[in-house]
């Protein structure tokens, strides 16, 4: 049960930084860090059944494809599947020359050992040691005092420069976490940190990494940049060192927190492609990608088949990448709200002109994730006309007039409520020409017509059907739809009358929309008609028009004066 005072049981994780003139906040992020995947590593570690050797292929030429440079690949001293792995990309050779492998080791002697084993033949490498500093860990964990701690990473520092002595064919990069960095005193962080890069002999021709991580996320996301702005200012040897940020998101803020970070002088990240990891996961590399990109910033990271890295991620780690989730979910692109549906029709028009993506609910373009616009909007009760002319539109080449998109929302509207579904495209259309072209009742039903021209006048003859009861009628006009209507003899006019055609090639069929009022009423209806000939059409359209007017209760089928052929 919660308590009414949490202070009683909880404290504050963190100290505060003494940082009044902090730059952090007046940066930009231009240009992308140096991206390390931990997919293999860290994300792995966090899964139900850890990946086989073929996933772990599958999952490491993924990350190639995608860009990243540096891509931690397991925990070789502690588990023998990633030390084969390991052994098998370096001497089957699946590894680019432009990337670094790395691997995790604890500050341990025979591990570190182990580590330089599963590494031998590799032309480039990072290996990582870690220890933690924190109060937490130094009493309650490690038994040590801050002294103790220090001397930890510098014996396992030495051992790194030792062994990796022993290998001069591989280009070696040094990496140190302290981890739970931002629960641990700055100062003393600092301490540790810099004892490390001394015996690293770090500069800028030899850079080392520092990994400052947020391994349990203890604060809102402007205190770790405070922290790492910190670091970044005090670090000795600072143009040695890659400073590296690893946020987890146990506050739900890895994001925000690693972006922050970029601005306060962190130059590499590491993450998993979509925040996999212990525990609430580790940063959304994709997010954070993505999010530059959609601010102009090329983002080094290509994520342009998104669907393919989701199905990758999903089979190898057996988890869902959830519908909601940040670019990559299936609904992030999708629109239900009637109002964002109007907003997002009305935007794709001036889009269709631009060169600037300019929205309205959409920051990216779907296109550019390898995604198309089916599934931007998608109809259900709490849509509206513009989500449901836009499918129309978008995939049957069907525009409907401003009377009628409100007229068949509120079809579509009954349709939904009654089935608590959402609809699709399809099914639109099929409830469409239910409703306009394939009406119900047919009252009035044409069996066959000719059509004559004689000195510019339309002649038309037709053999019609008006309750079951065969009828011949003839009528005359400037053109087939007066001719059409003059037969018919109808107290009704045409108020709205549109044709296009909705599929290409020979057989092309045209779509015939047409609005109709009875004289002396006000009230009209809209029918539609369907067919390869443009003179068919629009009497499909004319006479599912009348079928609604009658089933209304406007027009009856006393009205109708047939006049002789």
């Amino acid at each position: 049960m919660m308590l009414a005072d949490p202070s009683k049981k909880y404290r504050r994780m963190y100290q505060r930084v003494d940082l009044p003139d902090r730059q952090w906040p007046n940066n930009e992020i231009t240009k992308a860090p140096i991206w390390m995947s931990t997919d293999l590593r860290d994300g792995n570690q966090a899964i139900f059944e850890p990946m086989n050797m073929e996933q772990k292929f599958k999952m490491f030429k993924m990350l190639v494809k995608i860009g990243f440079k540096h891509i931690e690949i397991g925990f070789p001293s502690a588990s023998q599947i990633d030390f084969d792995f390991t052994r098998m990309l370096i001497e089957e050779n699946h590894i680019p020359d432009d990337v670094y492998i790395e691997v995790l080791v604890q500050a341990r002697d025979h591990l570190i050992e182990r580590t330089f084993e599963a590494l031998a033949g590799a032309k480039r490498a990072i290996v990582h040691i870690y220890n933690s500093n924190s109060p937490t860990f130094r009493q309650k964990v490690l038994n040590v005092d801050v002294n103790g701690a220090k001397q930890l990473a510098v014996n396992a520092a030495q051992k790194v420069k030792e062994y990796a002595a022993q290998y001069p064919e591989t280009d070696w990069i040094f990496q140190y976490s302290p981890e739970c960095f931002s629960a641990t005193e700055l100062e003393v962080a600092k301490e540790v940190c810099d004892a490390v890069t001394e015996i690293w002999d770090a500069h800028p021709d030899h850079k080392v990494i520092l990994n400052l991580p947020a391994t349990v996320e203890v604060s809102t996301p402007n205190v770790y940049a405070d922290q790492i702005e910190w670091m970044h200012r005090n670090l000795a040897r600072r143009d040695g060192v890659i400073i590296s940020v690893h946020c987890h998101n146990d506050r739900g803020c890895g994001i925000a927190a690693s972006e922050l970070a970029i601005m306060a002088g962190a130059d590499r990240v590491e993450g998993c492609v979509f925040g996999n990891g212990e525990r609430t996961g580790n940063v959304d590399v994709a997010a954070i990608a993505l999010n530059m990109y959609t601010q102009g910033v090329a983002p080094e990271l290509d994520f342009s088949n998104i669907n393919e890295v989701i199905a990758t991620v999903e089979e190898c780690t057996g988890l869902p990448v959830h519908p909601r989730h940040p670019y990559a979910g299936d609904l992030v692109f999708t629109a239900f709200s009637g109002s964002h549906q109007d907003a997002i029709k009305k935007g794709f028009e001036y889009q269709k002109n631009e060169e600037i993506w300019d929205m309205p609910y959409l920051p990216i373009d779907p296109k550019d994730l390898g995604r198309d616009y089916d599934a931007v909007i998608r109809v259900n009760s709490q849509s509206g006309k513009g989500g449901i002319a836009y499918l129309l539109e978008s995939n049957y080449n069907v525009v409907l007039p401003r009377r009628l998109q409100i007229e068949f929302s509120q079809v579509v509207q009954q349709y939904t409520d009654e089935n608590g579904t959402e609809i699709s495209a399809k099914q639109i259309w099929t409830l469409f020409k239910d409703t306009y072209v394939e009406v119900k009742n047919h009252h009035y039903t044409v069996k066959n017509y000719k059509l004559s021209d004689i000195n510019g006048t339309q002649i038309i003859e037709l053999e019609i059907d008006v309750e079951g009861e065969t009828q011949q009628l003839r009528g005359e006009g400037n053109g087939p739809i007066s001719a059409f209507l003059n037969a018919l003899q109808l107290p009704i006019d045409v108020l709205n009358y549109e044709e296009r055609s909705i599929s290409s090639g020979a057989n092309a069929k045209a779509l015939t929309l047409i609005e109709l009022q009875v004289k002396g009423t006000g009230r009209g209806s809209f029918g539609a008609g369907v067919h390869d000939n443009t003179v068919t059409s629009s009497i499909e359209a004319i006479i599912a028009c009348t079928n609604r007017l009658i089933d209304q209760g406007v027009l009856s089928t006393d009205q109708v004066v047939a006049a002789a052929v």
